[in-house]
């Protein structure tokens, strides 16, 4: 994977100590137990509300020494914001092409020691009745677990729910991780900020 912000030894330490800070000061519950011992996964974050969710994310990552990455559309990583997005961990992801997405992320996993790939299952901000299963494939051909996280604007909480190990039957298996969001994913359209 290319290097990131979070490789910086410049960057790095003041960043982590700004994002504990910051979650301190705004009295946030922050709860990543359920990964302890797992140096590798397909980070998903479920509802995906706003644009304001990856500042978030880099924030989390940051105070929980987790150097992450993420995917995004192909259209943010335009001229002049390319190397930007890319150096803060972008991954851009050209929807319209028919390239084999699922086979060159879960390549990514055998390479590296420590990687936490973000994805978000909606694909999108909008509310949409089912999630799309990228995620799953990708984690399930790289053998490593998907990683439950939220971000509750509600109650403050922020977190893992949990590691999941994919069994292989995927309508069962996201209709389980779904069932660990709870109303979080009902009150999808009255976060606010």
């Amino acid at each position: 994977m290319h290097s990131t912000i979070f490789d910086s030894p410049f960057f790095k330490p003041p960043l982590r100590w700004l994002s504990r800070k910051f979650f301190k000061l705004k009295g946030w519950q922050l709860d990543f137990s359920a990964i302890e011992g797992v140096d590798k996964g397909v980070l998903i974050g479920a509802p995906h509300t706003s644009n304001w969710d990856l500042p978030y994310a880099l924030m989390l990552g940051f105070s929980q020494d987790m150097p992450i990455y993420w995917m995004g559309k192909v259209q943010i990583f335009k001229f002049p914001f390319r190397q930007l997005m890319m150096w803060m961990g972008g991954i851009p992801i050209d929807r319209s092409k028919s390239l084999n997405v699922v086979a060159q992320a879960a390549s990514q996993f055998n390479d590296a020691e420590h990687l936490y790939l973000v994805i978000a299952p909606e694909g999108t901000r909008s509310q949409v009745d089912e999630w799309k299963t990228g995620f799953y494939h990708i984690a399930h051909q790289a053998d490593v677990p998907i990683l439950t996280a939220y971000i509750d604007w509600k109650t403050r909480r922020a977190g893992i729910y949990r590691s999941f190990i994919t069994c292989g039957d995927a309508e069962k298996d996201i209709a389980e991780i779904k069932s660990l969001y709870g109303d979080l994913l009902l009150r999808h359209k009255g976060n606010k900020y």
